[in-house]
């Protein structure tokens, strides 16, 4: 690269990273997502399509600094979770080691293969984890933003010339490799199932083999791109026998180098903050969107994608999001921005999303907070909240936040970071503490049972009746099982694999063997409250909510829907005896579960049961 053209490049990449204007925009979601019932594809995980492009030792060569396994390839997919591949038994690594270097194929080609399925099962919106061109198997270590990840596409290699061929800074060298292609193939196909697309990016920190990280590790000060990090202090030529390099990686993690924040207040330490990303890397970031939302440049956004997810929020400045909200918008005004706003002191408080969804930075959160308390209520988990608890609990999360903001909020039961909605029931850990084997030798990591079925499913009525816009993590409609990360990225089950049973513990101790199989009544539940929400949109979208019944003794709650003359019940008994529940005067008929009987008052509610009636 010619350095003169680095720095002619740098300057009107600087200049692009200004803010668009002086005074905060202030702006709605968008029309079509408070309707959204959300479906998270974790792509290395959810199918093989394309046996062919599966990765080789090159391609995750320097996700870590753990010594790569020799005789390394990638692990059948249907492979008794917890047993250890022949390269990692001959390497001696445990299984918590070998999982962060398993690779098992899943591609764009495995994901168009399962659309229909995906249309079938009734959701509208589709939630891509980072597929962004890294060496790791959740690719939240770029190497290129710009491009999908090599082995996703049909032609690794090829894929790897063209982005080695490009001029990074400047995207008229930017070409569409084979994956990208695929990938520009897969958004025309979602769209043209009535479907929406968001994709995952961190712009607070790329991986080790980023090419301006790279520049930097080569040469140092001296490297263009050497304010683009937050960089402590870098290597003294004088000391050659000593590195003295030290740099930020997020949390501690070295692996994930963090980009350099300006104007942020000394004394910040966590939370919602001013400030902004340092201009280089911003107007880097802003040709990657703009080159997502608008593949042709022809100024209609309806080949591009639908938006962003975007993660670890809290730790990038307001700033950046509400220039960033600004930019997106002016490509495409319907885009849909979602930030990762999770933990205010870890593991107890969750933060206050309420800075980033007053219109000038997200349209919501991954509403983990609608979560926490859901599953303490339902499943009697720590710190174990009484039906009125509960209550006031849901009541203060949607505090301080506008109703069309709550509406787009992403409420999700689990994602790539926390434990399987079935998982977390089963185990009653505190919420993401110790839930895997490592943090107790008693987790349990065995298929769950009937009971634990029947919490899931009152916790599902809740999240489709619910305000907000329902998610699912790919696979949880199948009944997977597992902890926290890795466990809760095993492969998908599909119907056309035979799974090994798994026998193995993770530490090597007893355990039931489990068939694994895919649960089709569960996925069959799912499709039914799909199903129910969508013939019910607006009531469950608008509606008033008002509780009608608060019943801490028999762990009974009522709740109505309304939204002019149409009114919605609906029903939850949480505990373990049959209780009589009375519901106001009025004609109804029970529309979940489907099928069942007249509706007679009182109702007579079994064990763990939810019902669902609509004003007649």
């Amino acid at each position: 690269m010619e350095p003169m053209r680095i720095y002619v490049s740098f300057l009107f990449l600087i200049s692009l990273a200004l803010p668009l204007q002086a005074q905060t925009v202030i702006s709605d979601p968008p029309s079509w997502a408070d309707e959204a019932i959300w479906y998270q594809i974790f792509v290395e995980r959810f199918r093989n399509g394309d046996p062919t492009n599966d990765p080789t030792p090159g391609d995750i060569r320097g996700f870590w600094f753990d010594t790569q396994p020799k005789n390394w390839a990638p692990t059948p997919w249907t492979h008794d979770w917890y047993k250890l591949d022949d390269w990692a038994i001959e390497n001696d690594k445990d299984f918590y080691t070998a999982a962060q270097w398993r690779r098992y194929g899943g591609d764009l080609q495995g994901v168009l293969e399962k659309l229909d399925y995906l249309k079938e099962l009734g959701v509208n919106a589709l939630y891509f984890n980072p597929i962004n061109d890294a060496p790791s198997l959740h690719k939240f270590d770029a190497r290129h933003y710009r491009h999908v990840d090599r082995n996703f596409g049909p032609d690794p290699v090829g894929d790897r010339e063209i982005a080695d061929s490009e001029d990074p800074l400047d995207p008229d060298t930017w070409q569409w490799t084979a994956a990208d292609s695929l990938f520009l193939e897969l958004i025309q196909e979602v769209h043209a199932r009535d479907m929406r697309i968001i994709l995952d990016f961190s712009w607070n920190h790329t991986g080790v083999r980023f090419w301006a990280w790279e520049d930097i590790l080569e040469n140092q000060q001296e490297s263009p791109f050497a304010d683009w990090y937050d960089i402590n202090q870098f290597d003294d030529p004088a000391t050659p026998d000593t590195n003295e390099f030290s740099y930020d990686g997020w949390v501690g993690v070295k692996s994930l180098p963090e980009l350099a924040k300006v104007d942020v207040p000394e004394d910040h330490t966590h939370g919602a903050h001013e400030g902004n990303l340092h201009p280089g890397p911003k107007a880097h970031i802003y040709n990657v969107t703009r080159r997502w939302l608008d593949p042709n440049g022809d100024g209609d956004p309806e080949d591009g994608l639908d938006g962003f997810r975007l993660d670890v929020a809290e730790m990038v400045p307001l700033g950046f999001w509400r220039d960033y909200r600004e930019f997106v918008r002016s490509i495409n005004p319907e885009a849909y921005l979602v930030g990762e706003v999770w933990w205010d002191s870890w593991p107890h408080r969750m933060a206050d999303p309420v800075p980033w969804v007053q219109g000038d930075v997200f349209d919501a959160v991954m509403n983990y907070r609608w979560y926490m308390p859901t599953r303490s209520f339902f499943a009697q988990a720590p710190p174990n909240l009484s039906a009125s608890e509960y209550v006031a609990h849901l009541d203060s999360v949607m505090a301080g936040i506008p109703q069309r903001f709550w509406n787009a909020m992403m409420n999700l039961a689990a994602s790539h970071d926390t434990p399987r909605i079935s998982t977390s029931i089963y185990n009653l850990n505190l919420y993401k503490y110790n839930q895997h084997p490592r943090g107790s030798s008693d987790f349990k990591v065995d298929r769950p049972d009937a009971r634990t079925r029947a919490i899931q499913e009152l916790i599902l009525v809740q999240q489709f009746t619910w305000p907000g816009a329902p998610h699912i993590w790919n696979g949880d409609e199948m009944g997977m099982w597992g902890g926290d990360d890795p466990d809760v990225r095993k492969p998908l089950l599909w119907s056309d694999y035979n799974f090994e049973d798994e026998r193995t513990h993770p530490l090597g101790l007893e355990r039931r063997p489990d068939v694994v199989s895919a649960d089709h009544q569960l996925t069959g539940l799912y499709r039914e409250l799909i199903a129910l929400r969508k013939a019910n949109q607006r009531l469950f979208i608008d509606g008033a909510t008002k509780w009608l019944t608060v019943d801490d003794e028999h762990r009974v709650l009522v709740y109505e829907r309304r939204l002019g003359d149409q009114h919605a019940l609906v029903v939850f008994n949480a505990s373990d005896k049959t209780n009589q529940i009375g519901i106001p005067q009025g004609s109804y008929r029970q529309v979940y579960p489907s099928g069942s009987a007249d509706v007679e008052t009182p109702l007579t509610v079994p064990p763990l049961s939810a019902r669902v009636y609509l004003s007649m």
